[in-house]
């Protein structure tokens, strides 16, 4: 007979004493687990942030769109004033995706955010997300973050501007991405927390660093690539990091590959570099498996060489240099 454990649940309040001195930090630096329950890269940008009278727990960016992320965690069961300061933060900062989470959802504030998952915009998401505390006899207790409340993403797409359905380009960029994530997080599972996947055009995951992001990306001109994206927010320190990468070029083409692309684009804020290829009308893309199979072994490439180049980047502290490369739109 097979030996098994028991598993026990944990109260929250046993592991963390103080909301805001414990849990918020432990979350924080833990954002990953976070990003992993909702289904895409979060990256934590500020803690405790004003707004008011208030202070919202942690703010974030979701990777590489940059959408605003606002967290609001409790140690108790939801109640009303939780709720009223989620809304207070999600419009104080203009937020796209709030998420509050709590040991135990009412019933009566799951059914508040699918009211506003319902009867916002596209671009607005509420997300309810429990905690649970779990061991097993004697084991360390270990989190598990379990949606309770989260967007129709298919009905908020059909509720955009023209009231349409998404379009058959869309849904067959959505089917190739799902396709070179999942072979993707075969190849190199933990590295994102990305899972969700909408009709558009790209789908990227963070590397480890903010401001940093890599993409799969259908451009014009019936063009596919393979792209690092940098926006740290501030133009000059994405030009001195591009720089500094674009110091490197000879080392890291000698590894990526040649036909990399490098766009410091100075009349931007961001920067990037890429690598593309021609995409024909035919097969579709989500059944062109050379295409597939480029796009999942360029970016488990990519990832192997640029998340530690990146990690351990060196800004310089001189203004950035023009270095005369391209500058593209």
């Amino acid at each position: 007979m097979p030996k098994l454990g028991r598993l026990q649940r944990v109260d929250a309040k046993d592991v963390w004493k103080h909301e805001a001195h414990d849990f918020t930090p432990w979350l924080h630096t833990n954002i990953g687990l976070l990003g992993e329950a909702l289904g895409f890269d979060i990256e934590a940008t500020a803690s405790e942030v004003a707004v008011g009278d208030f202070a919202v727990d942690i703010v974030g960016k979701t990777v590489p769109d940059g959408r605003i992320v606002v967290v609001e965690n409790q140690l108790a069961p939801t109640d009303h004033g939780h709720l009223g300061q989620v809304l207070t933060y999600a419009s104080g900062l203009d937020a796209a995706i709030v998420v509050w989470l709590s040991p135990r959802f009412r019933d009566e504030h799951r059914r508040a955010l699918d009211w506003l998952n319902e009867h916002t915009t596209e671009g607005i998401d509420f997300f309810g997300v429990e905690l649970e505390l779990l061991r097993i006899d004697d084991s360390d207790p270990a989190p598990h973050l379990k949606l309770v409340a989260q967007p129709n993403e298919w009905a908020k797409t059909a509720r955009g501007t023209s009231g349409a359905q998404p379009t058959g380009r869309g849904l067959t960029y959505q089917r190739f991405f799902e396709a070179v994530l999942a072979e993707f997080k075969r190849l190199r599972p933990g590295l994102t927390s990305v899972s969700r996947v909408v009709p558009g055009n790209y789908i990227g995951m963070a590397v480890g660093r903010t401001g940093f992001s890599l993409s799969w990306v259908f451009g014009t001109q019936g063009r596919f690539r393979v792209e690092l994206y940098v926006d740290t927010g501030t133009r000059d320190e994405n030009k001195a990091f591009f720089d500094a990468l674009y110091a490197q070029r000879e080392t890291l083409e000698g590894v990526l590959g040649g036909g990399l692309v490098w766009e410091r684009l100075d009349t931007k804020r961001a920067c990037r570099v890429y690598v593309q290829r021609d995409v024909p009308s035919a097969p579709a893309p989500d059944e062109n498996f050379d295409l597939r199979s480029w796009a999942v072994e360029t970016m488990v490439r990519w990832n192997d060489v640029l998340r530690p180049t990146i990690r351990s980047l060196a800004v310089p502290a001189s203004p950035p240099m023009d270095l005369g490369v391209g500058s593209g739109s």
